[in-house]
């Protein structure tokens, strides 16, 4: 459990990671689907490790980032049910 817990943390600082040099170099939007995704997922990933590890301040941060991540995603499928 240890080892798949670790697995999730790292995916997740991955995840992260990627989103924001996609962001920084110009290749993804920052107000875009993808990178909203990609934010909600990697911190979920780490929320859940640092939650695992009793790191609470680093889960609290994370459950702070995918909240921030989940309103984006529903403010951009809203713009894209009205933009229909």
């Amino acid at each position: 459990m240890d080892l798949l817990l670790a697995a999730v943390g790292w995916i997740g600082a991955a995840l992260l990671l990627i989103g924001y040099a996609l962001v920084s170099s110009a290749r993804l939007s920052g107000d875009g689907t993808a990178y909203q995704l990609l934010n909600l997922a990697g911190s979920a990933g780490l929320m859940v490790n640092s939650a695992y590890s009793a790191a609470w301040p680093s889960a609290g941060l994370n459950l702070v980032w995918a909240a921030i991540g989940t309103v984006a995603l529903v403010k951009l499928a809203r713009v894209g049910v009205a933009a229909k």
